[in-house]
């Protein structure tokens, strides 16, 4: 395999792990900026929101510079955010930070498997995309429950300085390591959502947008349902992000291979109702089971949970790609903004639920989002009778 793809891996790994390892740290920088655990957790929406829109703007504008400039451009402004997340002294300059850095994340993620692609031969393409997406798999597994370790251990603050020095290490070897010449693809604003309009697209991502949202409900607020849902410690979140992270990189790893053996519609089904499953689970131990038990029956839930997750996002990449074969390349990146915007919504709905009800609710209402979100992948709209000349 080529090694520039391990770097470029690397940089996922880095831009990936701050979008997740918020699970961990939300109370630390409550405290830390003076806010309720509820509005530190809009910080993720704002990282979510910004990912989902600025993606495809930035794409659209750096369309035609090579390759390696975006990437460095991307990876210049992902590390500058994380500086001054680090030093930032006011909820608002951490809000300020999360904009900036989640836009350039997925500006680097976009821009790093269509880089990707282009430094593979024809066979190899596939196998290369897949490389770069390891380096999000293993931010999940490794990078989250590490950044959170830190963030126990020396401060929250240190957590985005670890982040932002991966980063710079990946820009410096990814600036001599990649050739100069690597033509984007131009396309307008306009040429990449108009996709949507493509029958069954629209509904395909709303059941990307639904399952993340009821994902992020809970996901989002992991440390307060660990912490004061079955009253684990604070330094066992962590533990909690690292079985999520194994079972994340398991699923992963089975999903293609059922999704060609079962299907992938059949996959995503499979995955929503083991979903609903868990998440009613999670309410359910957090609610009624005593807090002795309540701590280690949610670290047990959370592999399986990890692999119920991952999945999902293989296959219902592979449901939006038999939709439109050629128009793969719009649909994707369609495809990763609705699963922020879920992100983004989850994030907002679970600080709601808190601010009105206790901590088990957050599964309860997890599990009544991805029980809409069944109703969605499997309603088919029925076709239109013909006029009766009666």
């Amino acid at each position: 395999m080529d090694r520039r793809l391990i770097w470029l891996a690397i940089g996922a790994f880095a831009t990936s792990t701050v979008a997740f390892v918020f699970a961990g740290l939300l109370p630390l920088i409550a405290d830390g900026v003076g806010t309720t655990v509820p509005k530190a957790g809009l910080l993720m929406t704002a990282f979510s929101l910004s990912y989902a829109i600025g993606t495809p703007i930035l794409a659209t504008v750096t369309g035609s510079v090579d390759r390696r400039r975006v990437i460095a451009f991307a990876l210049a402004f992902f590390i500058a955010a994380n500086l001054f997340a680090a030093t930032a002294a006011s909820y608002g300059a951490l809000m300020a930070a999360q904009i900036v850095m989640g836009a350039f994340t997925g500006l680097y993620a976009s821009t790093a498997q269509s880089t990707a692609i282009a430094l593979s031969d024809p066979a190899h393409r596939a196998r290369a995309v897949s490389a770069v997406l390891a380096g999000t798999t293993f931010a999940v597994a490794f990078g989250a429950p590490l950044g959170a370790l830190i963030g126990d251990l020396v401060g929250w603050r240190f957590t985005f300085l670890f982040i932002g020095v991966i980063a710079v290490i990946c820009l410096a070897i990814l600036w001599f390591r990649l050739p100069g010449d690597i033509e984007g693809v131009r396309l307008s604003l306009g040429e990449r959502i108009l996709a949507v309009a493509r029958p069954g697209v629209f509904p395909a991502l709303a059941v990307t947008f639904l399952y993340l949202a009821a994902g992020f409900t809970l996901i989002a607020y992991l440390a307060p349902l660990a912490i004061d849902g079955v009253g684990l410690p604070k330094t066992a979140v962590s533990l909690l992000l690292l079985v999520f992270g194994l079972g994340a990189v398991a699923g992963n790893a089975v999903s293609g291979r059922l999704a060609d053996r079962l299907g992938p519609t059949r996959v995503v089904a499979i995955a929503l109702s083991g979903g609903v499953i868990l998440a009613l689970a999670i309410g359910l131990v957090a609610e009624f089971v005593p807090s002795s038990l309540a701590g280690p029956a949610l670290i047990a839930l959370m592999f399986p949970w990890g692999v119920i997750g991952w999945t999902f996002p293989p296959a219902q990449a592979s449901r939006l790609v038999a939709l439109a074969p050629e128009l793969a390349h719009l649909t994707m990146p369609l495809n990763v903004s609705a699963m922020y915007f879920g992100i983004a919504a989850g994030s907002v709905i679970g600080g709601r639920v808190l601010a009105v009800a206790p901590v088990p609710w957050l599964g309860f209402v997890a599990s009544a989002i991805l029980v809409v979100t069944i109703f969605v992948l499997t309603w088919r709209r029925k076709p239109a009778r013909p006029l009766s000349m009666a």
